[in-house]
């Protein structure tokens, strides 16, 4: 399943950022074992050493580790995995009140709004 990627930024970023993203769903797990370099390629629609520079750019970041003759692993330190969710979230946040920011939204406004689209959402829940 070959991805739509951003001709923007990088590919090898664009992979990166969405495994960030399994990890903090926990889709992938602490500890699992990532696909071999040439699986992640083909699933990817990407050339292999784009996938090799995916995982060292992950292991550099302490998020992988690579394990000699046995494959690439998420990493099973809780912190590092909690600071890979804080980081995606603060990002997300950031480009949320940028984006109303831009539309000329004042954080009272941003903040009630959010608390309203939260209240509706609890009633139709209920």
């Amino acid at each position: 399943m070959a991805d739509d990627y951003k001709p923007s930024r990088p590919i090898y970023m664009q992979i990166v950022d969405r495994i960030m993203r399994q990890i903090a769903r926990q889709d992938l797990k602490d500890g699992q074992k990532l696909p071999s370099v040439r699986e992640m390629a083909i699933d990817s629609g990407v050339n292999p050493n784009t996938i090799q520079r995916t995982y060292s750019e992950l292991e550099r970041m302490n998020i992988v580790e690579t394990r000699r003759g046995q494959g690439t692993f998420v990493t099973e330190k809780k912190e590092v995995l909690e600071e890979v969710k804080k980081k995606l979230q603060l990002e997300l946040v950031n480009r949320f009140v940028e984006s109303m920011k831009e539309l000329g939204i004042s954080e009272e406004e941003i903040i009630a709004e959010l608390k309203q689209h939260f209240n509706k959402r609890k009633e139709a829940e209920s």
